[in-house]
């Protein structure tokens, strides 16, 4: 596969409304509609405490965009519904689909199972388009520079997530909780056989990328109704426990969100009389607490990946500074992490946010067999 020119046609081709046709690959891309159900007063409870950002005048309980949205899914061809699901969970600040597109095609066609590309709650399609366009976000980014001395990693990029954390780290975690109910309401639909391509009681798996790897961690942990006893999980560039995740970055956010946002759950988001009193103390909201530092119930964390780590892998790249290896040794605990993970080093410049750069220095054969190496590992777990 050329994974640089790939990309760039299925750039070409990506469409929210209607049928895309991939004949040489016997492959479709499908849209399909959610309207969340599942935790609705919930989340409004969550989201209803939020400020208003000032470069959206929209409250958060009030983005539509963010409630019923359309998701993707790369599906072989075939006249009978299908048995199997693959949930590809993206990463943080995520505006575009764009880099993902040939990992659900390989995916899809190298596993033979449909792959649901699901959007995480105000990211991707699920905020408003303002939130995207230089001319309404620009001066916010340039006031945010006035205002914090020596902002660090401060780009028009990740201007509106790095406001909305410093107004509220709480958002956070709303988006994280809002996206599991969403998860959950997505993988009861089609195990009940009411999703229009799968049969009932078809097998949902996961491949989760950076931040999608510790929702997907949450879920599993949390396991609503029961419903992922079975699910196999792969992680890449992923699965770090939280307190050393690194998102201080010109295309996540700035210096100052990052600290507000590790300050905040390190220490008032554990302390229960800090919490908001919307805030449930639940199954839920255990399982991410014990994802925020590794001593914060280790051995309920632990143990748990321990007994699921024939059903668990993990691959790290070893210049990843956003989630570094350790971490997710640190949060999967290392009997596991023996057993699960791999620190990868690609033979080529790459980052945590680029794993499969289009520079034209790099020899595209090394990106390509990376690529092949890393989704041939992923194809064949799940």
């Amino acid at each position: 596969m050329d994974v640089i020119n790939r990309t760039q046609e299925l750039k070409a081709l990506f469409s929210y409304e209607h049928k895309v046709e991939l004949e040489e690959k016997q492959l479709e891309i499908l849209p399909y509609r959610f309207s969340q159900t599942m935790g609705a007063q919930d989340i409004e409870c969550l989201l209803q405490i939020m400020p208003t950002p000032g470069f959206s005048k929209i409250p958060d309980n009030g983005i539509e965009e963010n409630k019923n949205f359309n998701y993707l899914i790369f599906a072989p061809k075939r006249n009978e519904k299908h048995k199997d699901a693959i949930l590809l969970l993206h990463g943080l600040n995520e505006r575009s689909w764009e880099k993902y597109l040939t990992w659900a095609e390989y995916l899809a066609e190298h596993t033979g199972k449909a792959v649901i590309l699901f959007p995480i709650a105000f990211h991707m399609n699920r905020t408003p388009l303002s939130w995207h366009q230089p001319r309404a976000i620009l001066p916010w980014a340039q006031l945010r520079k006035e205002m914090i001395e020596d902002l660090n990693n401060s780009t028009f990029a990740n201007a509106a997530l790095s406001s909305r954390i410093s107004d509220s780290p709480l958002r956070f975690y709303a988006s994280g909780r809002e996206t599991i109910y969403n998860l959950w309401q997505l993988t009861k639909e089609i195990k009940n056989g009411e999703h229009p391509l799968f049969a009932e009681d078809a097998s949902v798996n996961i491949f989760a990328y950076s931040i999608g790897a510790l929702i997907s961690q949450v879920l599993l942990l949390a396991n609503p109704e029961k419903l992922f006893d079975e699910t196999k999980l792969f992680m890449f560039c992923g699965g770090s426990i939280f307190c050393k995740m690194n998102g201080n970055s010109k295309d996540i956010m700035d210096q100052e969100a990052f600290a507000k946002l590790q300050n905040y759950f390190q220490s008032d988001f554990l302390d229960p009389s800090k919490l908001p009193s919307v805030c449930k103390e639940d199954f839920l909201e255990e399982a991410f607490k014990a994802m925020i530092k590794q001593e914060s119930m280790q051995h309920f964390r632990e143990s748990f990946f321990q007994k699921a780590c024939n059903r668990i892998r993990a691959i790290s790249l070893k210049n990843d500074i956003v989630m570094p290896t350790q971490g997710i040794i640190q949060a999967l605990g290392k009997r596991c992490a023996d057993v699960v993970l791999k620190e990868l080093d690609f033979p080529f410049e790459y980052s945590h946010q680029i794993p499969f750069p289009s520079n034209k220095k790099i020899e595209p054969g090394l990106v390509d067999s990376s690529f092949r190496d890393l989704f041939g590992r992923v194809a064949s777990f799940l």
